[in-house]
């Protein structure tokens, strides 16, 4: 069993940068694919980035890379998405997630019907 609590949503301007953070418990997180998505109003769980449980690999969405970054503290028990340059089309409901652990090499879950645990969101806002 897995509980995920996010924070650190709010209100940032064009430009302007937001860390995201998950606090995460259970049994299984720190051997978990631990990931973060997105959803705006009106549309559909968006894939933001991932990182494998040991903190070796990371993916991102190509519409992110180059801006955000996630990582891991060493117990594997927070996941953290630092995200800078931040445009307007950012806004959206950040959730974090955690999946299957996967083997050393293999590709990352992007697809949201592969995560298994889900936090309640935090909102990030981005003003033109």
């Amino acid at each position: 069993q897995v509980q995920l609590v996010e924070s650190g949503g709010g209100l940032v301007q064009a430009g302007g940068s937001l860390r995201l953070s998950c606090a995460a418990s259970g049994r299984t997180f720190s051997s978990s694919t631990k990931g973060w998505f997105r959803q705006a109003p009106g549309k559909e769980r968006e894939f933001v980035a991932a990182i494998s449980w040991s903190g070796g690999s990371t993916y991102y969405a190509d519409s992110v890379k180059g801006r955000f970054t996630i990582s891991r503290n060493n117990a594997g028990n927070t996941v953290a998405l630092e995200m800078n340059s931040l445009k307007p089309e950012d806004t959206a409901v950040y959730y974090c997630a955690v999946g299957p652990r996967r083997r050393d090499g293999v590709a990352l879950p992007r697809n949201r019907d592969e995560y298994d645990y889900w936090g309640q969101g935090t909102q990030v806002t981005v003003s033109s």
